[in-house]
């Protein structure tokens, strides 16, 4: 109701009448609306409401609602200022953070992205945009490419995981570390070199391996990082949290391609990923793996998710917030003035994550609606 207050008036104003007298509707300031000058007559609002192209539009308005027409607040894509991906849930008290990468392609670019940005909610429908944390700059030693990043707070600080392209000193991509006090930055590199770079994972046969980092904090307060393109690895961090502690292990299960995410709940670990089937798939999609340890074995538990829309990309963020257990996706649906989604043009989404009773994940429906809908039924 509120929202056609504001286009009741919106009409008005289209059709030459002038604010008045306010009046509230439903929690929006709508306005009393005078005629043309010319005639110096007042009209109430509630006449107005009755004007033959006013009432026409109104039923226009109510059927588009009824049938969709309408997206509700934190409905898909749950960002709508800016193209957006990889996201990135970090819950602090009663608000949840997510980093996201910028994309920036124009035309048929594939991956044009030089900072990450961070916005927050209290209640997954309204999301304060606190603006960029950092750019791929402040790796002096990256030359390009803000990719997919995480951030986990430990010691009191925030500590943020991201992959980028090295300089041409240890060419190919790399993993860097970044710190800060508070969760909306600024981020400073941490340590002034790449944490894990190309030639410290030899088993690759491509430049683009060591992406997309997850870290994840044990019970014990060890803290892990995976990370990975077609190979998945995982170590451990040494507590300065800028430093691998102990060998690199290979973890690769069935179908990954990239995006891995670490998350815990109760006595079991989960490892969501990207994944495609190169004999069958044209897209990625979400599967992922259990085990009773980070240091494995993992067993594959098939696939979480389809494609998204629009996008050969997905990448999976899952949190629990309130109580209530998100896992955060993109795709390729939005359109911002005339750059329409695309490969390099992403938007990030939102859905319930649902478990069995053994700790498998139920699968999970891509949707418009995302959280603003309680989740399925069983």
């Amino acid at each position: 109701m509120a929202m056609a207050g504001r286009f009741v008036c919106a009409l008005a104003a289209r059709w030459g009448y002038r604010g008045g007298e306010s009046s509230r509707i439903d929690g929006a300031i709508s306005t009393a609306i005078l005629p043309p000058p010319h005639s110096g007559t007042a009209m109430p609002f509630s006449s107005l409401l009755k004007f033959p192209p006013i009432m026409l539009a109104l039923s226009l308005f109510a059927v588009s609602a009824a049938h969709g027409g309408a997206e509700a607040e934190g409905s898909n894509p749950i960002l709508r200022d800016t193209f957006t991906a990889d996201p990135a849930p970090l819950v602090v008290g009663n608000r949840l953070y997510l980093y996201v990468g910028h994309d920036e392609a124009r035309g048929n670019e594939m991956f044009t992205m030089r900072e990450w940005l961070v916005y927050s909610t209290t209640d997954m429908k309204r999301w304060r945009k606190h603006g960029a944390i950092m750019n791929v700059k402040d790796f002096t030693w990256a030359k390009a490419d803000a990719w997919a990043s995480q951030v986990i707070r430990k010691n009191g600080r925030y500590w943020l995981y991201a992959a980028v392209e090295h300089d041409d000193s240890r060419p190919g991509k790399a993993i860097g570390v970044a710190v800060s006090d508070s969760p909306t930055g600024p981020f400073v590199d941490a340590r002034g070199s790449a944490l894990i770079a190309n030639q410290d994972t030899p088993k690759g046969t491509h430049s683009w391996e060591d992406i997309d980092p997850t870290v994840l904090t044990d019970d014990d307060g060890t803290t892990w990082i995976a990370w990975g393109n077609r190979q998945a690895y995982i170590a451990r961090l040494k507590p300065n949290m800028t430093e691998i502690d102990g060998p690199i292990k290979e973890i690769t299960p069935p179908h990954f391609e990239e995006g891995p995410w670490l998350h815990k709940r109760g006595k079991l670990y989960y490892l969501t990923y990207a994944s495609l089937d190169r004999a069958t798939h044209s897209d990625e999609r979400v599967s992922y793996a259990t085990a009773t340890s980070l240091d494995g074995p993992w067993t594959y538990r098939g696939e979480l998710t389809g494609s998204a829309v629009n996008s050969f990309t997905i990448h999976p963020g899952i949190a629990k917030f309130r109580g209530k257990w998100y896992i955060f996706l993109h795709n390729g649906a939005l359109t911002i003035g005339d750059l329409k989604g695309a490969l390099g043009r992403r938007s990030v989404t939102v859905e319930h994550l649902r478990y069995n009773s053994d700790g498998t994940l139920k699968p999970v429906v891509q949707t418009t609606a995302g959280v603003t809908q309680p989740p399925p039924k069983d």
